[in-house]
């Protein structure tokens, strides 16, 4: 019997779970958005096959890119290579000259002829030059090409520069050293320098300095085939050219483009220069690309014109779909409305019974729209305890007995508590103008209550306060007498009127202005002199007034701001400062005898700085007297001789009233009597009054002014003094100090200095005395303070308060050889005269340092 075979069951469908996701998603949209999804399905195809077209051009692109950049790089290191290899070999015959030189196997002559020799022989080898230890050119040998400005002549020595520091470094390091090229000046060339050290017997000798022309270095040391195929240059650290000719630059607006094609360019450092010297290339542009041939643009355009017609057929669709969802959105708009108003909202039909609650009302009472809809008075909602006023507002409401403005009422809600509502009521009309019903609107207000309550008790508060302060304030409007407010301290004082308002005001300098003249031009401001920004951040003016009428003194503080009306007003704040002013005044009388104390002491002060001063002029008329009677008892004086003492007598004298008269509106702190000085008498004179107390303590003066030195504004007395004082002072610090004859000198220097960023004269006096110590130097000069017994410590305070009151400074600093003293320095600066203070020109001869003996 022959069996029959079984069918085999069918195989299991094995979907992949991307697509059954896919299924799944798609199943569930609404028809509306399988439709929208289906019509743009065609449009994001063809945007996907544009954009693949694209990339693939794009990587092509950039795959040429890359190989020509990579190829570009290859013969850039090559040029390298070559150039490298050309300044190592000139390198390695400079080092072989430096060698023969430094064991003196070559005189200047071989020299001459080997160098004469390598420059013709390669043409980027410019100039050779023997230079020895001192910067001295011993020889140099150049090519006929080099500018005239460039060659190096024997005998002459390097000049300070980038030479000379070079040729500091191959002396330091003891090896050849290159110098980074520089660009050329005029019709010079730039040129690459090497310097190699000469080394006789381990001692630095000198250098052979091998300078290259960078151009011909370029022109001989770069492959032709690179020059053929790229733009070759040599730059600086600082990406200057050197030789060569780069590329014209690329419009810069066009590089910005995504698509615009980069410069394909390439740079490396020579060594052995190193950055000083760099070897770029760049390539012609030889052809469009990829991106420039035909396929790519019909590709790219058929691409667009199908994206354009799906997307025409794909807005006919949405403008469809649009009319469609119109419909449903108007109905969904309308019960949103509804449902997401504020205001609850109830509507009862002409018997009294409730048809229509939205969400607001449910959410209000706690009911739900089932619990309601049906019912008739009393609702639930409504108080137990206002059944009867409820009662009657509702049969007013069905016969049409409303209130305009609402009425208030209190809701219950389901969990029993209570809130105060507003209810507004209006007819129900239809569409066809018949009233079905009546319509009412529930607002809760239960916050806006405790808010006015709030403010009332906040509105008492503020009272309360403003009528306890210790100031007076009042707000009236401007250009009215009605006073807005004012607190008790006001009325205590001015009553319930606005002229204590109008007075304050008047009297601190604040006039209110009166509004705006509605006849006047449009163009008017009728509020000018109010301050023009927010009211709010007006900053507020104080004055301090006295009222007769009161007897007091008030400080009074106003600002403008708006009134609650909307009205611009002023405020005027007033305090009474009585007792602060009657303090005041009784501290200035206590200042008062206190400056009185201090003009006493003053007084002290001047007396000493008098007798310190005039000592000088006296003790030159005493010795000019003393001379003059010794020469009459010898019978030496003549007439001529004798009137001239008494001249310089008689000018000693008036010195010493000027002095006095100068001392005094001194101390009194007046302005110095400044006028257009010249420079050279006020030095003149100072030196003739100083020469006898050098003379006496034998002691040599030598001075030098600078020519042509310009005017000062000084006064000329206060000035000669302070030199005077200084030069009297060196003679001393030499007479103490016991130098022997040949160095008992001092020595008085006037020339232009600039300290500041300002044109200044600087006098300084040098003695060779023992100078000072540390701590004399910290307190030179402090008032009273000296190193001589019978010092009484007021010169070189004094002196110092002179040159600072001409706005200059003074300053002492010891002289040093080595670690000893050898004597001191003072100096002080004067500022020159403004062209302002004259137009007279100082008389400065070229004077030479005279000595006196």
């Amino acid at each position: 019997m022959e069996s029959t075979p079984s069918k085999a069951p069918a195989p299991a469908s094995i979907t992949p779970a991307p697509l059954r996701w896919w299924r799944k998603w798609w199943r569930g949209l609404s028809p509306t958005r399988q439709d929208r999804f289906a019509a743009l399905a065609p449009l994001a195809a063809v945007l996907m096959f544009l954009a693949a077209i694209v990339a693939a051009f794009w990587y092509l692109r950039a795959e040429e890119a890359e190989r020509e950049q990579e190829a570009l790089r290859r013969d850039v290191e090559y040029a390298q290579q070559r150039v490298r290899l050309r300044l190592l070999e000139r390198q390695e015959q400079l080092m072989r000259i430096a060698r023969d030189l430094s064991n003196q196997d070559m005189g200047r002559a071989d020299f001459v002829s080997r160098s004469e020799a390598l420059i013709s022989q390669y043409p980027e080898l410019q100039a050779i030059t023997w230079i020895d230890e001192r910067r001295r050119i011993r020889a140099s040998q150049a090519a006929p090409t080099l500018a005239s400005s460039e060659l190096r002549i024997a005998g002459e020595v390097l000049k300070p520069g980038e030479t000379a520091d070079t040729f500091g470094l191959a002396r330091d390091l003891q090896q050849p050293v290159y110098a980074q090229p520089a660009l050329a000046v005029g019709d010079a060339t730039p040129l690459l320098q090497l310097q190699v050290p000469l080394n006789n017997q381990g001692k630095f000798a000198g250098v052979v300095l091998g300078e290259y022309s960078i151009d011909s270095l370029l022109r001989y040391g770069t492959p032709t085939e690179v020059l053929a195929r790229y733009a070759v240059t040599l730059l600086d650290s600082k990406n200057e050219v050197l030789a060569g000719t780069p590329l014209a630059p690329r419009n810069k607006a066009t590089e910005l483009l995504p698509w615009r094609a980069r410069a394909n360019e390439y740079e490396v450092p020579v060594s052995p220069v190193g950055n000083g010297l760099i070897i770029r290339a760049q390539a012609y542009r030889t052809s469009l690309g990829v991106v420039g041939s035909g396929l790519f643009w019909l590709v790219g355009t058929l691409s667009a014109m199908t994206a354009w017609m799906l997307i025409a057929t794909w807005r006919h669709t949405r403008r469809r779909m649009r009319t469609q969802e119109a419909l449903v959105a108007e109905t969904n708009f309308r019960r949103a409305m509804e449902n997401s108003i504020l205001t609850g909202m109830r509507a009862l039909d002409m018997t009294g019974r409730i048809s229509y609650v939205n969400a607001a009302f449910c959410q209000m009472t706690g009911w739900s729209a089932e619990e309601l809809i049906g019912l008739k008075a009393p609702f639930p909602y409504w108080p137990d305890t206002d059944h009867d006023a409820l009662q009657a507002k509702l049969r007013d409401e069905l016969h049409g007995n409303t209130v305009a403005g609402g009425f208030q009422v209190r809701v219950k809600r389901k969990s029993g508590t209570l809130f105060d509502a507003r209810l507004y009521v209006s007819p129900l009309i239809d569409g066809h103008g018949k009233q079905t019903g009546w319509m009412t609107s529930m607002t809760d207000i239960t916050e806006p209550n405790r808010i006015r309550e709030q403010l009332s008790a906040s509105h008492e508060r503020f009272t309360i306060v403003l009528e306890s302060l210790d100031a007076s304030v009042s707000v009236a409007p401007l250009g009215s007498e009605e006073l807005l407010f004012a607190n008790k301290l006001y009325r205590q004082w001015f009553g319930s009127q606005t002229g204590g308002h109008l007075q304050l005001v008047a009297q601190a300098g604040v006039v209110p202005v009166a509004g705006k003249d509605p006849s006047g031009m449009d163009d008017e401001d009728g509020l000018m002199g109010l301050p023009t920004d927010s009211l709010t951040s007006a900053r507020s003016e104080n004055a301090e007034i006295y009222l007769p009428d009161l007897g007091k003194w008030l400080e009074v503080r106003s600002r403008y701001l708006n009134w609650v009306d909307g009205r611009l007003a002023q405020m005027v704040i007033a305090t009474d400062i009585t007792p602060r002013r009657l303090a005041e005044e009784q501290a200035k009388r206590q200042a008062e005898r206190a400056q009185s104390v201090s003009r006493l002491i003053t007084m002290g002060e001047m007396a000493s700085s008098v007798a310190h001063e005039l000592n000088q002029p006296l003790t030159a008329i005493n010795n000019y007297c003393s001379g003059m009677v010794s020469r009459i008892q010898s019978g030496q004086l003549t007439e001529e001789a004798l009137l001239t003492a008494l001249q310089k007598t008689a000018h000693q004298a008036q010195r010493a009233g000027q002095i006095i008269q100068r001392i005094r509106s001194f101390v009194k702190k007046s302005e110095p009597n400044r006028t257009l000085s010249d420079v050279h008498s006020m030095v003149d004179e100072a030196v003739e009054l100083a020469d006898i107390e050098l003379r006496r303590h034998n002691v040599r003066l030598t001075h030098y002014v600078a020519a042509r030195m310009p005017p000062v504004m000084a006064d000329t007395i206060l000035i000669e003094q302070v030199l005077v004082n200084l030069m009297k002072n060196g003679a001393e610090a030499i007479e103490n100090a016991g130098r022997p004859a040949p160095n008992r000198s001092v020595e008085l220097r006037v020339g232009p200095k600039q300290i500041d960023d300002r044109q200044v004269v600087e006098f300084s006096v040098q003695d060779t005395g023992k100078g000072l110590a540390p701590e004399v130097l910290e307190r030179l000069f402090e008032a009273f303070f000296s190193t001589k017994q019978e010092g009484m410590g007021m010169g070189l305070n004094l002196c110092r308060s002179i040159v600072e009151s001409h706005q200059g400074r003074m300053h002492a600093e010891n002289l040093y050889n080595g670690s000893e003293v050898t004597g001191c320095r003072f100096s002080f600066w004067l500022p020159l005269a403004k062209p302002a203070d004259g137009t007279t020109n100082s008389v400065a001869n070229v004077q030479n340092p005279r000595t006196i003996a």
